[in-house]
């Protein structure tokens, strides 16, 4: 609601419902909703990059996900640092929903999840204030789930690596080497 003063809200005190008036929003209503605007954004870019991707989840889950760990922790951190367990327990719950196996031994999702919980966990500390941290720690969540496809990065990427071993032996006809034997590889022989 606006008033002639700026922005109003309504304040309501549990137990003292004589103290239910419009207040202009104060310097720190302003500073959390600051917060929470930032761990929306900051949550919802990386959502963009998971929706561009193909992921199960997307832009709206991880800024949702990113915007209710932000106003949890701003609001209740400093009165009830609990509250920061329960949102971890809340995004387990969606995270196990994210991973599920295919034929096989193949487990989908795992990625995801873990994205998804590092995007609450960037809504946590943007909670707490530290935007700098948040920003850094996106950068860095970003860089790893584009590294596949950042020419000239893409050599840094596990996968890659495996696949082109896999490609020079099969070059060479040396089926050992192709399923991961031939010693000093992977540990599947």
């Amino acid at each position: 609601m606006w008033s002639q003063r700026g922005i109003v809200s309504w304040s309501v005190h549990v137990g003292r419902p004589s103290d239910a008036y419009p207040r202009a929003m104060s310097h720190a209503d302003l500073i959390l909703l600051g917060h929470v605007a930032v761990g929306f954004g900051i949550c919802y870019v990386i959502g963009f990059e998971r929706h561009m991707r193909g992921s199960p989840a997307g832009d709206r889950t991880f800024a949702l996900v990113g915007t209710a760990a932000t106003a949890v922790t701003a609001v209740a951190a400093k009165s009830s640092p609990q509250a920061i367990a329960g949102v971890v327990t809340g995004i387990g719950f969606i995270g196990a929903g994210l991973v599920f196996q295919r034929e096989g031994d193949m487990v989908h999702g795992l990625t995801t999840a873990a994205t998804i919980f590092t995007s609450a966990a960037i809504g946590v500390v943007v909670g707490y204030g530290h935007l700098f941290l948040a920003l850094v720690t996106a950068a860095m969540l970003l860089l790893t789930l584009e590294l596949r496809h950042i020419k000239g990065l893409r050599i840094l990427e596990s996968s890659y690596l495996l696949e082109r071993r896999r490609q020079r032996a099969e070059a060479r006809g040396d089926p050992e080497a192709i399923l991961g034997g031939g010693g000093g590889g992977h540990p599947r022989g």
